[in-house]
């Protein structure tokens, strides 16, 4: 490949940013749109073909799996080869893979698992329960948040120095059972992933000189997301003898509250001095208006490394600024103006919805229902989050590994088969007492339980030890497809009458064709089946976009893009927050996390309030963001609450039914205050229907909500 088929296509900058000389450190900041993935992959493909780096010889790393494999799959069709042996992926991914190759140094087996946040729960409210800690003061999830952190800022239980902190102190206390448990458990969380492999490198001269000679480029995406952690991980593989090559948007860091600290990408000068930046501002994503409106928003952040996004594509249509009554004609104004975007030809999936909390989304939810169009709560559910995945897969770790404890005890009475946590209880002391698994633990007491136990457990244990025999010669998906049938769990989903859609018993399908599906080759360091399990642990989402709307909260969107954007709920204490007003830094982070949202649209972005919004029981005022004071006006079409707007059912096969049109006749809007002759007073909370039919929906103080058909309620408006 020679050097103009490389660089065909890419702008000024980002042929200079993948031709720079590769003697020097490098810092692309690369605006929202602009092509940094593009320039990765280029840069990467310079060096092997350019300048004779060795595949092998490049670490890139990026914060997705769905990035690392798209970089995978762009590169082995630009090189038109394999490139297994390149260590592309996630901070966690290959941390992993380090961790799996020197185990041994790691203080690890070969067998190790690792843990999910639900597992990981589970740990530690057993380890409080069994130490008397008392979860009413001291929240589990709270302590878990705890232990993360301190994790993800490189700091152990032995460094931690409680003084007089009590609320520290109790932490502490179960961080250093929990520690305890782990390693004796050969346990591995997902924090634990980084500040291990960190360790490892860090207390094994040789190896880290390895691995420093090895990696003679180190490129990283998304530079401005990364953690303490991280960033001493990378700091620790450069040596000054190899390169680094970071590409981030310190406008773009939206993960402050994960640990995520942005002052990573100005460090970067000091601790990797000389660097060399280079600006990627000219935006192929967006309209003028919109990265106009988007400039001006951010330029109220001071600190800002400075870049100003532009496009050539034209101006563009205005973004629409919606004011509405309340929530509820916020929802309909949104919904309406899909269902019109819809008509002329859009998909739903052009559409998004993005909302600063989930909480957000059950107002649209509930309108989206109703109007029968398709929608996907994005980022919702992972794939592997879902009970029955979990389940299989607790049988796969089992046949594999039979002192996984963490799966012995999610699958040792599901599908139920008669052993109860007492049983259960006698097993979990008895391999405590004689450092042994739960699984062989078992096999050791069966005999001194009960007869009715001793038959539930031993009918187990021949379960478990029949399907490590018999699949002990099959492929990865012959092995899974076995264990579903043999186990139970199939029969189990097939016949649950909770699951009317059977989607259950459709996802353990598709974890068969995810199977099939695995390439074991980047995983070389570990055998198939582990690579499968570690893959799914660290990342497989089974959502597909399809035709729907989408839902999600803007962190989610970050990465993404659509033609069609709605950013709601665009008032003070929503949007910014009520936690970041007092706080400059966090309101920063606000700012940065507005203008993500709005960079995300391709086409037409409209943003949304409500001068009313219904919550705790009660309708409260609210006032507009000041982000929308903050964007000038010439970029805006300002809109107020109109009650015409006609909402149409949306039907599978894109045709719509009767209109149902909400009307106002003067006095009629809600928010409206009426009152009743037997239930007294109320406010309007929705209207639906025409002319002598027209329902309304009311709040009343005395009796709660109800819908009163107009015609006969003889509402005073008052």
């Amino acid at each position: 490949m020679n050097l103009s088929e490389i660089t065909n296509g890419l702008n000024d900058k980002q042929c200079q940013s993948v031709t720079l000389n590769n003697e020097k450190n490098v810092l692309i900041l690369a605006g929202a749109g602009s092509g940094k993935t593009r320039v990765l992959t280029h840069r990467i493909v310079y060096l092997i073909t350019q300048k004779d780096i060795r595949i092998d010889a490049i670490l890139a790393v990026t914060f997705t799996n769905k990035a690392a494999a798209a970089i995978r799959e762009k590169l082995s069709i630009l090189l038109r080869r394999p490139i297994q042996s390149m260590w592309v992926g996630t901070f966690h991914g290959l941390a992993h893979r380090l961790l799996r190759a020197h185990y041994e140094k790691a203080r690890l087996t070969s067998g190790f698992q690792i843990l999910d946040a639900q597992d990981q729960f589970r740990i530690i409210k057993r380890l409080m329960k069994e130490n008397n800690i008392d979860e009413s003061k001291f929240p589990i999830r709270k302590v878990q948040w705890f232990i993360n952190n301190q994790k993800d800022e490189g700091i152990r239980a032995q460094d931690i120095d409680p003084g007089y902190n009590y609320f520290i102190k109790n932490n502490l206390e179960v961080f250093e059972l929990y520690e305890a448990h782990c390693q004796t458990n050969d346990l591995i969380d997902f924090a634990e992933l980084l500040i291990r492999s960190y360790e490892l490198l860090k207390n094994n001269t040789d190896l880290l000189n390895h691995y420093q000679a090895r990696f003679e480029h180190i490129l990283v995406d998304e530079f401005q997301d990364t953690n303490t952690v991280q960033y001493k991980w990378i700091k620790l593989l450069f040596s000054g003898n190899n390169r680094v090559f970071c590409v981030g948007d310190d406008d773009q860091s939206i993960y402050g509250w994960r640990g995520a600290k942005i002052e990573n990408i100005t460090k970067l000068y000091t601790d990797f001095f000389p660097i060399e930046t280079i600006h990627l501002e000219q935006n192929y994503r967006s309209t003028g208006n919109i990265l106009n409106a988007s400039n001006a928003l951010i330029a109220h952040n001071t600190n800002r490394m400075g870049k100003s996004l532009w496009t050539d594509a034209g101006n563009g249509e205005l973004i629409d600024v919606y004011k509405a009554r309340t929530e509820t004609d916020e929802a309909d104004y949104v919904i309406s103006s899909i269902q019109k975007l819809i008509t002329d030809d859009a998909s739903p999936s052009d559409c998004a919805i993005l909302y600063r909390s989930n909480a957000q989304s059950r107002i649209f939810e509930e309108a989206l229902i109703k109007y029968n169009i398709p929608y996907i709560i994005y980022g919702g559910l992972r794939f592997l989050e879902r009970a029955e995945i979990k389940n299989a897969l607790g049988y796969l770790r089992l046949i594999e590994n039979s002192a996984d404890n963490v799966a012995f005890e999610r699958v040792v009475n599901f599908p139920t088969r008669g052993i109860g946590n007492t049983t259960v209880e006698k097993i979990r002391t008895f391999a405590q007492d004689n450092h042994t698994s739960l699984f062989q633990a078992a096999i050791q007491i069966s005999s001194t339980l009960p007869t009715r136990s001793a038959n539930a457990l031993n009918g187990f244990i021949k379960l478990i030890e029949q399907m490590t025999d018999n699949t002990k010669y099959l492929g990865l998906s012959e092995k899974v497809a076995n264990l579903l049938n043999t186990s139970g769990l199939m029969v189990h989903y097939s016949n649950d009458k909770t699951d009317k859609a059977g989607s259950k018993k459709e996802n353990l399908e598709e974890l068969i064709t995810a199977a099939q599906q695995y390439n074991h080759e980047q995983d070389s360091e570990m055998n198939e089946v582990v690579g499968f399990i570690s893959l799914a642990s660290l990342d497989f989402s089974g959502d597909t976009i399809n035709q729907n709307v989408q839902l999600m909260t803007i962190h989610s969107a970050k990465g993404l893009e659509f033609p069609y954007v709605f950013l709601v709920g665009m008032e003070e204490d929503l949007f910014p927050s009520r936690q970041s007003k007092d706080e400059p830094h966090l309101m920063d982070e606000e700012r940065r996390l507005c203008y993500v949202g709005m960079t995300r649209v391709m086409k037409k972005l409209s943003l949304s309030y409500a001068i009313k919004r219904f919550l705790h029981g009660e309708f409260l005022h609210a006032y507009p963001s000041r982000f929308l004071d903050e964007i000038p006006s010439r970029y805006l079409n300002k809109i107020k609450a109109k009650f015409s707007a006609t909402i149409q059912n949306y039907n599978a096969d894109n045709t719509f039914n009767q209109n149902i049109t909400p009307k106002s006749d003067g006095q009629l809007f809600i928010g409206a205050p009426v009152k009743h002759a037997k239930f007294g007073l109320g406010t309007v909370l929705n209207f639906e229907g025409q002319d002598d039919s027209v329902r309304i929906q009311i709040k009343f103080k005395q009796v709660g909500t109800k819908w009163l058909i107009s015609s006969y309620a003889n509402l005073e408006f008052v």
